[in-house]
């Protein structure tokens, strides 16, 4: 019988030879005749965290939907996960695809009977386990809060001081003086960005070892985030402000703001950095400038463009021109940047596609890679029909040795797991997907694609043009001045129009090499 054994620890300080001292457990406990072929572990990784999005999870699910494990050993359930509804999907996956799940400590075993209780306790339990230790690390965290000591890392203009008793903030000198010139001129009318490209310009550390970016320093008011915005500058700290609850669709965290009541205030004149004055103007100012929900500006290639210079993703700078974000939002310091009319990278673009629908290189480049992908398919089919014909001839023949000899426990266990694999095989067999025409899925994308450059609603054809479309790579001729975009289009290279800025846009003269990973499901087909 082939195993698996998976391991996890959390980040609750367990040591790291945590998942070696689960493995040998797990290895010891083996049932006999089992040899382990695999080994998958997550070290530091929250058992809140969905299984199918660990690494080490993410490879045991292969080899568990690739039949390359018959039985999978874990110290107990919670290292699968202390969630108790992925737990639960987790599990019944698993023992879906034929595998058999124990737990070596909590006594789980796929095989007894009273398997789904033992599960569905073991799940509450760990999840339990999680909101208990949720709440008792906040309370803890409130007590040191309330007692004046640090629980976060230090903002910028301040570092962090440990001490037997706790640990707590000073007033970096260095950086306090640069907090004191950025709230100086903004409060006498300096704009953020002139703030920003003279701080770059001048090689200044920003608070993560960076460039400044605009939103350092205006962050979000409302949120209390940013230099600008941060309370601690005149000696008063707030804690608890938000929170982070996770999304039981995606597994991702989300930040949810807590009601007023609930944000823990106290004063640390030992803190201040900028006077009450300066405050109030910048204040004042921020208040009187915060944006009042104006219209979005939309775009088909902001984000997927990048700068030639820096590399950088190219955005939407205002209603008429996409330019470098860096240069934008950090200076010339940074990137001396690039220009483009959004009209004529639009259009080159769009008559890009369109033109690459239509050539028959780009065709049979399109169904070369079908017919690859679905030969790899023609070949799993093979070898799952060779895997039944051996296994129907192995099972005859165990069946034969019952009639002879009569049932053994070795001859019980064989039989019963030839019988497994077979059966799993069949219903693999039975889900393969019909033949495909090539042609006509050809036919079909190119026909999408047409409606959705000619016809689409723009958030449509933007979300298709971000699938089909990967980073368009500029650059600038230096001879002539002429942009130029290396495309890359899901595997396909092409080159766009040449132009300089003000000129009409010209004739596109594009090439293509063919390349991998090119898939009809791009178009949304």
């Amino acid at each position: 019988m082939r195993a698996a054994v998976y391991a996890r620890y959390s980040t609750d300080k367990q040591s790291e030879s945590s998942v070696d001292d689960q493995r040998r457990l797990c290895e010891s406990r083996a049932p006999a005749g089992t040899t382990i072929v695999g080994f998958h572990a997550d070290e530091g990784v929250s058992g809140s965290v969905p299984l199918a999005r660990r690494p080490g999870g993410a490879a045991l699910l292969a080899d568990v939907l690739a039949k390359r494990i018959d039985l999978l050993l874990v110290e107990s359930l919670d290292r699968l996960s202390r969630d108790q509804v992925d737990l639960e999907s987790s599990v019944r996956r698993i023992e879906h695809a034929g595998v058999r799940v124990i737990g070596v400590s909590d006594g789980y075993d796929s095989a007894a009977g009273g398997r789904k209780v033992l599960r569905t306790m073991r799940g509450l339990i760990g999840e339990l386990y999680l909101d208990d230790l949720r709440e008792k690390t906040h309370r803890g965290l409130v007590g040191k809060v309330t007692a004046g000591k640090a629980v976060a890392g230090p903002a910028y203009g301040y570092r962090l001081v440990r001490e037997a008793s706790g640990s707590h903030y000073v007033v970096d000198p260095d950086q306090a003086k640069v907090v004191q010139e950025i709230f100086a001129r903004y409060a006498a009318g300096a704009g953020l960005q002139s703030i920003v490209f003279d701080l770059n310009a001048r090689h200044v550390p920003s608070p993560r070892g960076s460039t400044w970016a605009v939103s350092a320093l205006y962050g979000a008011p409302n949120k209390g985030s940013g230099i600008l915005n941060n309370t601690m500058y005149v000696g008063r700290t707030v804690w608890n402000r938000s929170q982070f609850v996770k999304d039981p669709d995606t597994g991702k965290r989300r930040r949810i703001d807590r009601p007023r009541e609930e944000w823990i205030e106290a004063e640390a004149p030992e803190l201040r950095i900028v006077d009450g004055a300066t405050w109030e103007k910048v204040r004042a100012r921020i208040d009187n400038r915060r944006p009042k929900g104006g219209a979005v500006v939309r775009t088909l290639f902001g984000g997927l463009l990048r700068c030639p210079h820096c590399h950088g993703p190219m955005i939407a700078i205002d209603r008429r021109a996409y330019g470098c974000a860096a240069r934008m939002n950090r200076g010339p310091a940074v990137c001396r940047g690039l220009t483009l009319r959004r009209t004529d990278v639009d259009g080159s673009l769009l008559a890009m596609l369109q033109l690459m629908m239509e050539r028959e290189d780009f065709a049979a480049d399109f169904q070369r890679e079908l017919r690859a992908q679905l030969a790899e398919d023609d070949s799993e089919r093979a070898r799952v029909a060779d895997r039944l014909r051996v296994l129907d001839r192995q099972i005859d023949r165990l069946v034969d040795a019952v009639a002879d000899n009569g049932m053994s426990a070795a001859l019980a266990d064989r039989l019963k797991t030839a019988e497994a694999e077979r059966a799993a095989l069949r219903q693999q067999q039975a889900a393969a997907p019909a033949a495909v025409d090539v042609a006509a899925v050809w036919r079909g994308v190119k026909e999408r694609l047409r409606d959705m450059l000619s016809n689409g609603d723009p958030r449509e054809l933007r979300a298709g043009i971000a699938e089909l479309l990967g980073p368009v790579l500029l650059r600038v001729d230096p001879a002539t001045g002429q942009t130029w975009g290396d495309v890359i289009v899901r595997g396909l290279t092409a080159g766009t129009a040449k132009r300089r800025p003000g000129d009409p846009v010209p004739a596109l003269p594009v090439t293509s090499v063919a390349g991998a990973g090119f898939e009809p499901a791009t178009f949304g087909l």
